[in-house]
């Protein structure tokens, strides 16, 4: 439980946590958004953006990683659709989401322990869709040049699902 005490003559006020004295200001904004260690930047975000990767295929994962993809509950969520037919093209009885399609799906989930035996690598998959591309992309914790291979997997593998349904 929060210890909190309110006070009738003591007024409420907003509190900029980077700068709690002199509160928030525009350049304390930026300096924010452009420090390498910027607590509000996305580490997966960073790796779609490969120079090996067509555009589009970078564009998908960012849509991706944002739950931004044209998915039955997405498109029922849009009311697009209605939501008796939200259910997952694989015929599963789940609600097709980014995340069902990807990672929990029977079908299209099956894909990562394959690829990882093809690529002789032992793993775990996460739950979470942006944690999933940043351990796939360490699973091995090679160089720079094995980073980016594995990057190219995961990209490539998020492309053919996301095109197989």
């Amino acid at each position: 439980m929060l210890d909190v005490s309110l006070h009738a003559n003591v007024s409420d006020r907003w509190v900029w946590l980077r700068d709690p004295s002199e509160g928030y200001s525009v350049r304390g904004s930026y300096q924010l958004l452009t420090t390498k260690d910027n607590p509000l930047a996305d580490p997966a975000a960073s790796l779609i953006w490969h120079n090996q990767v067509p555009l589009k295929v970078s564009i998908f994962a960012w849509r991706l990683l944002r739950d931004r993809l044209p998915t039955k509950s997405n498109l029922v969520h849009r009311q697009i659709i209605s939501s008796e037919t939200s259910l997952c093209v694989s015929d599963c009885g789940l609600v097709e989401t980014s995340h069902h399609l990807f990672l929990s799906c029977n079908i299209f989930s099956s894909l990562w322990p394959l690829v990882r035996h093809w690529l002789g690598i032992i793993g775990v998959d996460t739950n979470i869709i942006a944690d999933h591309f940043l351990q796939f992309v360490h699973l091995t914790g090679g160089g720079k040049a094995k980073r980016s291979f594995l990057q190219l997997i995961w990209l490539l593998c998020v492309w053919v699902v996301g095109f197989m349904e």
